[in-house]
Formats: C-alpha cells, sequence, structure tokens
C-alpha cells in the first residue's frame, strides 16, 4: 500500500514517556504537508493494548508506522518490538525506533528484533522537530507500504 495517491489518513502512534517529546511530534506533524494522524500512548503496556485493539482502544485505526522510545515504563520499547514481530497481525507494521540512546547494544538489539530503523532523538529542538518531519515525509510519500 502506498499513501501517495491516498485520500486515506496516514495514521502514526508515538510510544513516547516523555510529554516534552510528545509534544514537539504533535507539533511538527500537525504543522507537516501530510494528512498524518498521531496518537500518544505512554508505556510499552498501553502500547500493545493499543495495537491490539483491547479495551478501550477497541475502535483504535491500525497504525501505519509506530514510532517507538526505547526507555518506557512498565514494558520497555525493546519487549514491545519483541511482541510486535512475534505477532502475525502486528509485524508488517514499520517501527522506527526514537529514542536517546545512542548505545551500540541498543542499536543492535533493535535491528535483531527487526526495527524497521533506528533514530538516536536530537537535543537540538529544530532538528528534533526536521527529524519527525523527515520520518512522516519518508514513510508517508517515499515507501509503499505492505497491504494492512
Amino acid at each position: 500500500m502506498t499513501l501517495r495517491n491516498s485520500p486515506e489518513t496516514f495514521e502514526i502512534l508515538l510510544v513516547e514517556d516523555n510529554p516534552g517529546d510528545a509534544r514537539l511530534a504533535q507539533e511538527a506533524l500537525k504543522e507537516g504537508r501530510m494528512a498524518s494522524r498521531l496518537k500518544v500512548v505512554v508505556d510499552g503496556v498501553e502500547a500493545m493494548t493499543y495495537l491490539r485493539r483491547e479495551g478501550s482502544f477497541g475502535d483504535a485505526p491500525r497504525p501505519h508506522l509506530v514510532l517507538l522510545d526505547l526507555n518506557l515504563p512498565r514494558k520497555d520499547g525493546r519487549q514491545v518490538l519483541a511482541e510486535m514481530k512475534a505477532d502475525p497481525e502486528l509485524r508488517r507494521i514499520p517501527v522506527v525506533v526514537l529514542t536517546t540512546s545512542q548505545a551500540e547494544q541498543d542499536v543492535g538489539r533493535s535491528y535483531d528484533l527487526h526495527a524497521n530503523c533506528y533514530i538516536t532523538k536530537p537535543v537540538d529542538l529544530d532538528r528534533f522537530i526536521s527529524v519527525v518531519r523527515s520520518i512522516e515525509e519518508y514513510w508517508c510519500s517515499v515507501v509503499t507500504l505492505p497491504p494492512r
């Protein structure tokens, strides 16, 4: 599936426990050129509940893309990534790891768990916004996504 010529809204799930980073991502996407909608969840347990459409997320749209922080409360991003890629219903959803960690072990482990890419969050505000917009542009208008 590609959204380049589709009227469908590009659904993004951001799994982020830092309210400041979540707010910046929302602002970056709101001012972007793409028709995307961002849903934010604050920990790994909530992420899996959302992705599996359980509880209050029973009617949640299936995201086209997940932006995943690694250092999360209750269930960390590595566990979320492993569960997603082990689940036949979720494994095709692209996952961009967007985290502060630059540790080689985190990078390697994320790719071992089949992350689609790994991005270290820039500390500079303008650069962070630019990175989020670049992610949206790439995944929404360049990549052909799998059927849902």
